[in-house]
């Protein structure tokens, strides 16, 4: 039963556990009537937009994009699990890829190492399969960031059948009711075909489908992460990235606040132009941060290769060679790097002194046997920029 409407769709009466209260059914993307954007919001867009091309750019002028990718998908698997609730660090999940013990929950790391995946995944079926972005891959992607994790008796790659809600411990209590299970077809196919509205501009379509995605709530558990990830998912379907290198986690996480009360004034007031200010704002100083990150971490290497080059002269071609392994994984031991570089084990262990002694990396155990060696420098960068925003 229709309980009142909003400019964004209408709150409806269902039951739970015996007990009415009202849950919240979004009207279809695009919203109506159309936004209309002030010439503040256009030349927000425009700076956003640039931001994200000189993003695009930069990948492709990276001497290894794969190097950054893959620490840059790592720092926002992080940060996303943090904003659920997880003490993972970047420097855990590193440790855990490599069999090191760790202090935090096991739980915690393999929620974080599960987010990897997951990416990867969706990644993997849009680029290199031709899949298309949709429900379908959506539900893959959740069944992978819920395997084996916390979160995987809560029926994994399904959208739920049930009554689900947001802040609260009951549903009469809770913040926001998402709509009722028996209306998730219509909401997730009308959203389904706003993903590939070209009519909408691509950032603006992000921003709004991000939205709706959160108010449907479709599953049971990981609707946050996997909202987060559809960002990236869309900007990539889409070939405004190549490579996957725009996150807004940290800047929802440093937002937290006005992210939720935003999107919550979307579905009580219809207020969807602060919001897309809000996005957008974050689509510009995320891309910016993120051409700041890879452009120290280049200028880091660089210096590196320098000193390493100096070190060992005429001999520096195994010693550039492990450079290169601890770039791509920066908690290691010597066996580790042995197996990467495929140097023999003395010639590794001889070749980790004297990056120590040269202040390339730290020994991270004090001991004389089973050392474990850390690229600090290069972890510092990117942990100290998930902490701050321009």
């Amino acid at each position: 039963m229709e309980a009142d409407r909003t400019p964004s769709g209408k709150w409806v009466v269902t039951s739970t556990t015996g007990t009415a209260v009202r849950a919240f059914v979004p009207d279809p993307l695009p919203p109506a009537p159309p936004l209309v954007l002030q010439q503040e919001d256009l030349d927000l867009a425009e700076r956003a937009n640039r931001a994200l091309g000189r993003l695009d750019g930069l990948s492709s002028l990276l001497p290894d994009a794969g190097l950054f990718v893959y620490m840059y998908v790592r720092r926002e698997a992080v940060l996303s699990s943090q904003i659920e609730g997880t003490q993972s660090s970047l420097s855990d999940l590193l440790k855990h890829e490599v069999g090191e013990e760790i202090t935090v929950p096991t739980a915690d790391v393999a929620e974080v190492s599960n987010y990897v995946a997951a990416m990867r995944h969706g990644l993997h079926r849009i680029r290199d399969d031709g899949f298309p972005l949709s429900l379908r891959l959506i539900r893959e992607v959740h069944g992978v960031l819920l395997q084996g994790a916390r979160g995987h008796d809560k029926t994994p790659g399904e959208f739920r059948s049930s009554q689900n809600w947001i802040g609260g411990p009951t549903p009469e209590l809770a913040t926001f009711v998402p709509p009722p299970s028996d209306r998730l077809d219509e909401c997730l196919a009308a959203l389904e075909r706003f993903l590939h509205d070209d009519k909408t501009a691509l950032l603006l379509r992000a921003a709004l489908a991000h939205a709706q995605f959160e108010t449907i709530h479709p599953f049971l558990d990981g609707n946050g992460r996997i909202g987060r990830l559809l960002i990236t998912l869309l900007l990539c379907s889409e070939h405004a990235l190549d490579e996957p290198l725009l996150y807004l986690s940290l800047y929802f996480k440093a937002n937290r606040s006005t992210y939720y009360d935003l999107l919550q004034r979307v579905r009580t007031e219809g207020a969807w132009l602060p919001w897309v200010r809000f996005f957008l704002e974050g689509v510009r100083q995320t891309a910016e941060q993120a051409v700041s990150t890879a452009r120290a971490l280049l200028s880091l290497f660089d210096r590196h290769r320098e000193e390493i080059t100096k070190a060992f002269g005429a001999r520096a071609g195994n010693a550039l060679m492990l450079h290169d392994a601890i770039k791509r994984t920066p908690y290691m031991t010597a066996l580790f790097a042995a197996d990467a570089t495929k140097l023999s084990l003395p010639t590794v262990n001889t070749l980790l002194d004297r990056f120590r002694e040269i202040g390339i990396i730290v020994e991270v155990t004090g001991r004389k046997r089973d050392r474990k060696y850390l690229y600090r420098s290069m972890l510092t960068l990117l942990e100290s920029a998930n902490t701050s925003t321009p």
